[in-house]
């Protein structure tokens, strides 16, 4: 033990003599870990989030009954499903904005807490007799995280108003409750959304199976809970983007600590020779070393999942808006993580220390006595490890070319992506190894010739910083040039298709009748284009096909990427045809001319594919027939929507004659510029964290590099007097150097 204390005391003195190097180790070590567990943090309070929402109903409720438009129905079918002895429980679910908060749109749910099937869990828990009736007796509860309680400024027992002047019920705080969720009786939802006797859908338990009631095919369809609650699918490649640009971060850092600790031990040459000659075993050299690396990690990773919480803390609300704006998701705006968060955070820390350090402790281990003294050493091995770093990087790149043209799968585009960015980061040091030899070949000048030989012998030093920002650049250019191309694309795409100056989504079946006919009367009007929908599986994937009338407006402004014959809407028109999405095509393998077997009602339709066309943003599958074939299949279906075409200026006396011919709150008219800025600013937060990460990762390799240059500086003073006593002014000395980073810099942004 003594030999080992005197040992790990003559290691950690050069940390005190070199200031500069145990920085880079530490800040190696803190921005690797800060940006990766920032990134965990975010993602794991999404999905947090989700399991709440998905177990808001949990335990034996397995299915449901909804309207196949997912539009509201009656309360009547519960009372005839539960005398046909159908175990059925009503929801109700809609959207209200309390007063004061008009920015916080929050779901509103309604359960017959009486009606649940046995061994639900509501909220995580399940519930007493006793609260089943304070569920139902005036003035009932709402239950509501502790998170948006605070986020709201509300306080427990405040009865909140809603926008339509409607009172809820007393806020009563449950920790297992879903983010921007509130939980109420089915009756005083009615009254609170306006929707009386109306239901969303029903419930059902895991073991009950039946055949529906005639009278009900067709207006009702089963879904699954792996459809209703499947949030954690949809945001799967969201969460994966973010995920690889932590990792991404993380490697960069890992970077910097491999430079600083290769510089480290090459400069305890002498210390380590003196270690071995006083009779300090291999062994006991390289404990010491791992001790002294593991305490740095320490000391790195508790400061590295500080900053990640606060960078986390900060991000999220752009997080939580992009989420909720492409998926619905609502995600809690303040973390809550647990313990294993934290210690897993300081554990990241330790692995890629000893990642960024066995390569150096190895060496140090394997160099013979005598040349630990010799001062070309480790240069020597540096030459022979870049002979072995090019095989490698060819080897890479001949995985990236299998995967590119053997590979069909997300897996193998994720080998192509890491063969790729492995062999180009590994190639750098040899390729600008090549370009400075050749170079220096053609140089004639005294200066021009030191300038580019020292150049070149400054690559092992700066080999590794320069690869971490040849990752670096590489992902933010790729990123940027990503997010150029779907926003213009985007915006493309956008003013073809949102061609309706208006859109009104009706809120039950009789209101959409009643809304059709009215609507057809009205003179301001150019134009009432219904939209019929209906929610099926085709071959497992969740899809909607909607039905639409033929009218000039679907063949001026809804752009085909790909089409049957010249007249692609007459056929849809008039032939038994279709039109799908192009990720639903890709999907299901189908082409033009394919014949697509649809279940219905009555039986198997199977239309011919006319058309395919784009459908940015939409998770589920999207097909377009004419609403005449829809009705066939499903003749209880009524109009969701009606594009509305209008002159601007006759918009505002229409809608104040609609508001008060119908009751329709604000969520359920849209006009098409309100619709452009929405998704315009749902885009632009999408990429917000994206682009924050994006430039956190190039910021890490500028530090990379900066140390990297700090802590050569001192070894390289001896090289930058013998010329500064020839004559080169400090002035020339100052932009030489410059100019070798700036060339090499260069060099790296090229490639």
């Amino acid at each position: 033990m003594r030999v080992f204390r005197e040992t790990l005391r003559a290691l950690l003195s050069h940390w005190w003599q070199h200031p500069v190097q145990f920085f880079s180790v530490l800040t190696g070590l803190w921005l690797a870990t800060s940006l990766l567990t920032g990134v965990e943090a975010l993602n794991s309070q999404a999905r947090e989030s989700y399991a709440r929402a998905s177990q808001l109903i949990g335990g034996e409720p397995q299915a449901s009954l909804s309207a196949p438009s997912g539009a509201t129905f009656s309360q009547q079918v519960f009372v005839d499903l539960r005398r046909a002895g159908w175990p059925v429980s009503p929801v109700l679910q809609g959207r209200v904005t309390l007063k004061g908060h008009e920015e916080q749109r929050l779901q509103l749910m309604g359960i017959e807490p009486v009606s649940l099937p046995a061994g639900s869990a509501v909220a995580g828990r399940s519930l007493a007799i006793e609260q089943i009736v304070e569920f139902f007796t005036p003035p009932g509860r709402t239950w509501i995280s502790p998170q948006t309680l605070q986020t709201l400024g509300l306080h427990e027992g405040e009865q909140p108003v809603n926008s339509n002047g409607e009172i809820l019920p007393p806020l009563h705080v449950q920790t297992d409750m879903a983010p921007g969720m509130l939980l109420v009786d089915i009756g005083f939802a009615q009254q609170i959304l306006g929707l009386p006797e109306q239901l969303s859908r029903l419930l059902l338990p895991k073991d009950f199976s039946a055949a529906l009631p005639d009278q009900y095919k067709g207006q009702l369809q089963l879904k699954t809970s792996g459809e209703e609650n499947n949030l954690s699918r949809l945001t799967e490649s969201f969460h994966l983007n973010l995920d690889a640009l932590g990792f991404l971060s993380f490697v960069v850092g890992l970077f910097i600590v491999h430079a600083a600790i290769g510089l480290a031990l090459e400069q305890r040459r002498g210390l380590l020779r003196t270690l071995r000659a006083c009779g300090v075993s291999a062994r006991m050299l390289i404990t010491c070393l791992v001790v002294e690396l593991g305490a740095l990690a320490m000391i790195g990773g508790i400061a590295g999942v500080a900053s990640g919480y606060l960078l986390a803390s900060v991000l999220l609300p752009d997080v939580a808006a992009s989420l909720r704006g492409l998926y619905g998701a609502e995600v809690a705006g303040q973390l809550s993580l647990s313990p294993w968060w934290w210690f897993s955070g300081v554990g990241l820390s330790l692995l890629g220390a000893l990642l960024a350090g066995a390569n150096s402790l190895l060496r140090a281990a394997r160099l013979p006595l005598l040349a630990l003294a010799d001062p070309q050493a480790w240069h020597q091995a540096h030459a022979r490890w870049l002979r072995r770093q090019g095989w490698v990087a060819a080897l890479a790149a001949v995985i990236a070319l299998i995967a590119l043209f053997r590979g069909d799968s997300l897996a193998s585009g994720f080998v192509l992506m890491a063969a790729l960015l492995i062999g180009a980061a590994l190639a750098l040091p040899v390729v600008l190894n090549l370009v400075l030899n050749l170079a220096l070949s053609r140089s004639h000048s005294v200066l021009g010739q030191w300038f580019l030989a020292d150049c070149r012998q400054q690559l092992p030093a700066l080999s590794l910083a320069l690869m971490a920002l040849l990752l670096a650049l590489a992902a933010n250019i790729g990123a940027g040039s990503m997010t150029a191309g779907f926003r213009q694309t985007f915006n493309d795409w956008l003013e073809q298709r949102l061609t309706a100056e208006l859109y009104v989504n009706p809120q039950n079946p009789a209101q959409s009748r009643e809304l059709h006919s009215w609507l057809k009367q009205q003179p301001s009007l150019t134009a009432v284009l219904p939209n019929w929908q209906v929610s099926i599986l085709l071959q497992g994937w969740p899809a909607d096909i909607f039905g639409v009338i033929d009218h000039p407006t679907y063949r001026q402004h809804w752009p085909l990427l790909e089409a049957l014959g010249d007249n692609p809407w007459d056929r849809l028109a008039k032939d038994d045809a279709l039109m799908l999405s192009e990720q639903l095509a890709r999907r299901l393998k189908v082409r033009l001319g394919d014949h697509l077997t649809i279940p219905t009602p009555g039986g198997p339709w199977s239309p011919r594919i006319v058309g395919i066309y784009a459908d940015y943003g939409n998770p589920k599958g999207h097909l377009l027939v004419n609403a005449n074939h829809l009705l066939r299949g499903w003749p209880q279906l009524t109009p969701n929507r009606f594009n509305l075409r209008i002159e601007p200026a006759l918009i505002a006396p229409f809608l104040k004659t609609l508001q008060s011919r119908f009751t329709l709150d604000d969520s359920r008219i849209v006009d098409q510029a309100r619709l452009k800025g929405w998704s315009t600013q749902v885009f632009e937060r999408t990429f917000a964290a994206t682009a924050a990460l994006n430039s956190l990762t190039l910021a890490v390799a500028g530090v990379a590099l900066f140390i990297s240059l700090l802590t050569q500086s001192q070894s390289r003073l001896g090289q930058l007097a013998p010329l500064w006593a020839l004559g080169v002014t400090r002035r020339q000395l100052m932009l030489l150097n410059l100019g070798q980073t700036w060339l090499l810099a260069a060099l790296t942004l090229v490639l």
